[in-house]
C-alpha cells in the first residue's frame, strides 16, 4: 500500500473517531417537587444571545416539541416562561499519523529497530451549546433544563438538523414522569 493509500484510510478513520467522540450530547434535569401537570401554556422570553436566523430555528424545533406534549404557546402571560441560551467554542486536537513502517512497540519487544515517519497536526472544530430553560412564571422558579451540545459543521442545513434532533432528545421524556424508563 502506497503512501497516499494509507494517509487516506488514516484520515477516513480519523473523521469517523472524530464523528463518534464528539457525537451529541444531551442533558435534562427538573425540580422533583414541581406539578407539571398544571402547566398547560407558554411564553418565549428570550434567546441569548440575540441571532434572528437562528432565534427561528429554535423556537420552532421547542415549540414544536411542546405542542406534541399537548402544551399551548401564547404571546405572553403563559404557565412557564422559556428561556434558550446559545453558545459556541473552538476546540482542538492534536492528530498523529503513521507512515507504517517499523518502529512500533511490538516491533521493538522482538528486537527489531525501526524507520519511519510520523507526523501530529492540530485540528480545530467548533463546538456549540443550547441550553433550554423552563421556569414557573408565578413563581420564577426554574422547573426544568435541558441542554444539547454536539460538533458544529460548516453547512448551516446540517447544524439545523442536529439542532432539532437535539431538541427532540431533549424533549423525549417531557414532561418528567410522563416516559416510563
Amino acid at each position: 500500500m502506497n503512501f497516499f493509500n494509507r494517509t487516506t484510510i488514516g484520515a477516513l478513520f480519523f473523521v469517523t473517531m472524530l464523528g463518534a467522540a464528539f457525537a451529541q450530547k444531551v442533558e435534562t434535569d427538573f425540580d422533583h417537587q414541581a406539578n407539571f401537570s398544571q402547566y398547560k401554556t407558554y411564553s418565549w422570553q428570550e434567546i441569548k444571545p440575540a441571532n434572528s436566523l437562528w432565534d427561528a430555528r429554535i423556537q420552532n424545533a421547542v415549540d414544536a416539541q411542546l405542542a406534541a406534549k399537548g402544551w399551548t404557546k401564547v404571546d405572553s402571560g403563559g404557565d412557564v416562561a422559556v428561556v434558550a441560551m446559545k453558545s459556541s467554542k473552538t476546540q482542538r486536537t492534536l492528530q498523529t499519523f503513521y507512515n507504517g513502517f517499523g518502529g512500533g512497540w511490538g516491533w521493538r519487544r522482538f528486537g527489531g529497530g525501526g524507520f519511519g515517519d510520523s507526523t501530529t497536526t492540530e485540528q480545530d472544530y467548533k463546538v456549540g451549546t443550547l441550553v433550554i430553560d423552563l421556569y414557573d412564571a408565578k413563581t420564577k422558579q426554574l422547573i426544568w433544563r435541558g441542554s444539547a451540545q454536539d460538533t458544529l459543521s460548516d453547512k448551516a442545513t446540517q447544524n439545523e438538523k442536529n439542532l432539532n434532533k437535539g431538541v427532540a432528545k431533549m424533549f423525549k421524556a417531557f414532561p418528567p414522569g410522563s416516559a416510563k424508563s
